[in-house]
């Protein structure tokens, strides 16, 4: 029984040795890239920090630059306030109201979106990760183009009574949850294993809001709406570099 006890305690100690062995905190840079019927492309500087006293699980901040693609799509009507009547964590979970929901047909998406992002990961062990990420405020930029009105639950027009209105990516990014937020915004889930000290392979999903602002305006509910907001799940590959 005693030997089995120093057994025990033996093995506990080696874990704890090994719990104790992450590190504090870190650095990365890193390149990822998200394909399917679309296109994404990202890198982000991130600082993470251990929490607690093993570090398996870390917090931290970061700055990402995320690009994305896409061809003959339909942007739908962005404001939470029209297509549910809620706002934040409501909206997140509340049905949409069809009636309001009016698509704009761009023929080629193209944003780049500059985001400081919240990080959150946990340490599976000294070789494997798992984390998730989102970006919480920054500001977007790329190309004006026309953009075609479908109205599919009424006749709505742009209140020039017009199908067709310039648009470009709206500026201003902010992380409000679920169709509350504004602009475009990156989040990912993913694992990383590290090949060596300063090398990673991440693989996960990428989750992108891509948002566009027409010139013109449209009448719905008592309200005017100009935001239009894209969405993409995408599979995500991407490398790392710590230090």
């Amino acid at each position: 029984m005693k030997k089995i006890l120093v057994c025990l305690f033996l093995n506990f100690a080696a874990w704890q040795s090994f719990s104790q062995s992450f590190e504090k905190s870190y650095q990365t840079i890193d390149a990822g890239f998200a394909v399917g019927k679309s296109f994404s492309s990202a890198f982000s500087y991130t600082k993470m920090f251990g929490v607690g006293k093993t570090n398996r699980f870390k917090a931290g901040y970061g700055l990402r630059l995320s690009s994305f693609w896409a061809k003959d799509i339909e942007t739908r009507t962005a404001p939470a306030s029209l297509t549910s009547g809620k706002s934040s964590f409501a909206a997140l979970v509340s049905d949409d109201i069809i009636a309001n929901i009016d698509t704009l047909n761009l023929k080629n998406i193209q944003v780049n979106a500059l985001n400081v992002s919240i990080n959150l990961q946990y340490a599976i062990s000294t070789k494997l990760e798992a984390g998730i990420n989102i970006d919480a405020i920054g500001y977007t930029f790329g190309a004006k183009q026309n953009g075609t009105l479908i109205s599919k639950a009424s006749k709505r027009t742009f209140t020039d009574g017009s199908a067709i209105s310039e648009a470009k990516p709206t500026p201003f990014n902010l992380l409000l949850v679920s169709d509350s937020d504004l602009g475009s915004l990156n989040s990912e889930i993913f694992v990383r294993y590290w090949l060596n000290e300063n090398v990673g392979i991440r693989a996960g999903l990428s989750f992108m809001f891509s948002e566009y602002t027409s010139t013109k305006k449209v009448n719905v509910a008592n309200e005017q709406n100009d935001r239009w907001r894209y969405k993409s799940l995408l599979p995500l590959i991407a490398i790392s570099y710590k230090f």
